[in-house]
């Protein structure tokens, strides 16, 4: 299951996974000093058998990531053209690291929706190894801009561990930026690493919200939890905890409103919801996921701020990023708020929201531009 690992082993679990582990080692030995006949030779080909699967698994996990960094360079290629395609339309013909060129670097960051604060800080650390003598040509400067942004990004991601479940993740963020559909799209990951899944149609006051969810649920073999429209989403999410406690869920997806024009009622909705479901399970939610549509720029951050001094965001999915040049927003906000990027998602299919990587990412970002430094 891997980043998916969302519940802890209970120690007695533990243990017979160790026995398991002596047994097997035992029996490796004992294949090793002695003839055991027709038994010895079934266990050679059910070991073969597993060595093969293994190689297929292991074959199709890297066809698999093949293919995803693929996606996600085209998904990237906005806005690599916007950042590193101007990065290196600023080095051309330049063999040194003047103020110049660092001045149209930080020129470049602000309009590509870097940040200023995240900008500001990124050409003052070039700027003290430029005078160190760390950076010497461009191409050097390049590779670090590269890694100061992979170190912003390279925040623990991983979900959080519980022991009990249900497992909680509310879900909040602006109406317009795919909240519904994400919701769908961490549903069927879920499920998909055999995790029973049930969904809570908080947003009970936008028209039609509950039907979106409701058809989404349905796609994904899910089931919703829900009441009609108008009613206390506070009182929605509670029944759903409540029944998914009793009913022994893995994990619990509540949907919840996005009415930023009316922010304070909106916020106090939020913190309400939180109470409740603290009620029922003390340590939830266990994740509170912000989505962020990456075409909307600084608006993001000022959404990212709203959200997480309302209810503490513990991570983002960052969304459309195959729609935009204005992917680099990202960097800011996880620098200047320290939450970390969970999942990102970069197309309409029901597989396009992966969890994230920071390497992966940072590698799409700077191999999607093809030109050379020169």
């Amino acid at each position: 299951m891997g980043f998916f690992n969302i519940f802890k082993k209970k120690k007695s679990e533990k243990i017979e996974e160790k026995k398991t582990e002596v047994l097997e080692s035992e029996e490796l030995l004992d294949e090793n000093v002695e003839d055991k006949g027709d038994s010895h030779s079934e266990e050679l080909i059910k070991a073969f058998e597993r060595d093969v699967v293994q190689e297929i698994d292991t074959s199709k996990n890297e066809d698999e990531s093949q293919s995803f960094f693929k996606r996600l360079k085209k998904g990237l290629s906005k806005t690599s053209d916007k950042l590193v395609g101007g990065i290196e339309t600023i080095f051309l013909g330049k063999k040194e690291i003047d103020e110049d060129l660092l001045e149209e670097l930080e020129e470049l960051f602000v309009t590509s929706d870097v940040g200023v604060n995240t900008t500001l800080k990124i050409i003052d650390e070039v700027r003290e190894e430029v005078s160190r003598k760390v950076l010497k040509n461009p191409e050097e400067l390049k590779n670090s801009i590269k890694s100061k942004i992979l170190n912003i990004l390279s925040l623990d991601n991983s979900l959080k561990q519980v022991d009990e479940k249900p497992y909680v993740i509310l879900v909040v963020g602006v109406n317009g930026v795919g909240k519904t559909t994400t919701i769908a799209k961490l549903a069927k990951m879920f499920k998909d690493n055999g995790l029973k899944t049930v969904l809570a149609a908080g947003d009970t006051f936008r028209a039609a919200a509950i039907d979106q969810l409701q058809v989404w649920a349905d796609r994904v073999g899910v089931h919703l939890i829900k009441q009609k429209e108008g009613s206390d989403p506070a009182a929605v999410i509670y029944d759903a905890v409540v029944s998914a406690k009793s009913k022994g869920v893995d994990v619990l997806i509540a949907d919840t409103a996005g009415r930023l024009h009316t922010k304070f009622n909106l916020m106090n909705e939020l913190k309400k919801i939180v109470r409740v479901i603290k009620k029922e399970i003390p340590e939830a939610p266990h994740e509170i996921l912000l989505v962020l549509d990456a075409t909307s720029g600084q608006n993001a951050v000022n959404q990212a701020k709203i959200f997480s001094e309302a209810v503490g965001v513990t991570g983002i999915v960052l969304t459309k990023l195959d729609g935009t040049a204005k992917g680099g927003v990202i960097v800011g906000i996880v620098d200047e708020l320290k939450i970390p990027v969970k999942f990102i998602g970069f197309g309409e299919k029901i597989d396009d929201l992966k969890p994230f990587n920071a390497q992966t990412f940072v590698d799409a970002l700077f191999e999607t531009n093809s030109r050379n430094v020169t």
